[in-house]
């Protein structure tokens, strides 16, 4: 399994029924989110206590479901703001490592100039 580093991440930030499968997150991601299921994206759901995650995507010609759970504590989530939460590869490494995402720090971009 490989994601793309053009796939858009979206973190479903409400928590979810861990009993629902691959039919149940598809049927959230058509209906709540508005979102295509089959576009590649990543969609990321978690439970009500926060320790557990569900990423769902679809790769060719099915869906993966991966499940992550932490063996103690619990993910940090964002309590203020959309329904739905936009991404990128920094954010889901955090996330998943179970890091507070939103407190991480990047460095500064930099532009090369000088190859020698």
């Amino acid at each position: 399994m490989r994601f793309g580093f053009s796939d858009k991440i979206w973190l479903y930030r409400s928590p979810v029924d861990f009993r629902k499968g691959i039919d149940g997150l598809v049927y959230l991601v058509v209906e709540e989110l508005k979102q295509d299921p089959t576009s590649g994206h990543i969609f990321i759901f978690r439970n009500r206590l926060g320790s557990r995650l569900k990423l769902l995507w679809w790769d060719v010609n099915g869906f993966w479901l991966c499940y992550r759970r932490l063996e103690q504590g619990k993910f940090s989530f964002p309590t203020l703001g959309e329904k739905i939460w936009l991404l990128d590869q920094d954010e889901l490494s955090w996330l998943l490592s179970g890091l507070d995402f939103t407190k991480q720090k990047r460095r500064p971009k930099v532009t090369a100039t000088s190859f020698i």
